[in-house]
């Protein structure tokens, strides 16, 4: 189980926008091993004269995963998993924690009897090497047809295996950004950026959409271990019509293909719907392939969770998890 979520350097991308440090918890016993990815945040509030904390999944997925399990020990493995991490917890004044797990690894079953683990939502990916041509098996008919409408109103797609410059990608991820009124959680500044491109060149693959020599739409992608994963992207609103997207996925479909990708994982809708507009969407490009998107909501120390949701003046068992940070800025990743 092995994905560009579960590398502690990932995790440290975001430690400055969660306000928090990145940490990997590992598990081992003679049942196996669990490693553990997660940031802990510091929670805004003394309680009995001490500094607490809870923890999160860096933006993305992840979670606990088994790393090694013994023939038949997998039950006692995440038992031992939870009394161990349990105590860690304690002594590190953990409070509670969130967990956003992998859809493709499916660990949420794993952690099941560990964590309390709801459904979100559906996520969808296009298989690679499963067919010999995935934009025939895996788009849509309606996606094929706009598809070579755009082609040939003259769209094309370029790849750039590590790019040194994300200028013009910016440019059109904020626009975009601003356009669908988006949370300022999500207009990543230029440290973020350059910390990608410094931490994860190798591992970066930019497509853009071009038309009449301009980039008119782009795709920012995570490549690690035969797996690429739709990280951010954006349209110029003025070329809409030329249906951008469309040229960008085939692409991306393309040259995955020809350089042994299994997988590309375009991540969900914004609800669990199957309706979702945004769900619909990234279905045309994986009609054969899809993933169910868990979380997982833990109080490791209920005293102390009850404690910060009468100073924080919030109810304990409303949906926002944790509680206490139901009426904080999104800035600290709301669920």
């Amino acid at each position: 189980m092995n994905d560009l979520f579960f590398e502690e350097a990932y995790g440290k991308l975001y430690e400055r926008m969660e306000h928090g440090v990145c940490e990997e918890y590992v598990f081992q016993s003679a049942y196996g091993e669990i490693r553990h990815l997660f940031i802990k945040r510091e929670i805004p509030m003394l309680i009995h004269g001490e500094r607490w904390y809870d923890a999160i999944t860096p933006y993305g997925y992840g979670g606990p995963r088994i790393t090694r399990c013994a023939t038949g020990c997998h039950s006692d493995l995440v038992t031992a998993f939870e009394h161990a991490f349990c105590k860690y917890c304690k002594d590190q004044r953990i409070v509670s924690e969130f967990v956003r797990f992998h859809p493709i690894f499916d660990n949420a079953r794993d952690f099941s009897t560990c964590y309390d683990v709801t459904f979100q939502r559906e996520t969808v990916g296009t298989t690679l090497d499963g067919f010999d041509d995935p934009v025939a098996s895996e788009f849509s008919k309606s996606a094929r047809k706009t598809l070579r409408r755009s082609l040939n109103a003259g769209v094309t797609c370029r790849i750039t295996v590590a790019p040194s410059d994300l200028a013009r990608f910016k440019e059109i991820y904020y626009e975009t950004m601003s356009r669908v009124h988006a949370d300022s959680y999500y207009f990543f500044d230029d440290a973020y950026f350059d910390s990608c491109l410094l931490k994860f060149a190798d591992k970066i693959i930019l497509a853009e959409a071009i038309y009449d020599g301009q980039v008119i739409a782009a795709e920012l992608h995570f490549l690690y271990d035969g797996i690429m994963h739709t990280h951010l992207s954006g349209t110029v609103h003025d070329f809409h019509q030329l249906s951008p997207i469309y040229v960008l996925q085939y692409g991306a479909v393309r040259w995955g293909k020809e350089n042994g990708v299994k997988l590309i994982h375009a991540g969900g809708g914004r609800t669990n719907d199957l309706d979702d507009p945004l769900y619909k969407f990234k279905k045309k490009f994986g009609q054969h392939t899809g993933y169910r998107f868990y979380t997982g909501r833990k109080i490791w120390n209920a005293e102390i969770y009850e404690e910060l949701c009468k100073k924080f003046r919030a109810n304990s068992d409303e949906h926002f998890f944790p509680a206490y940070r139901a009426n904080a800025s999104k800035q600290l990743s709301s669920v």
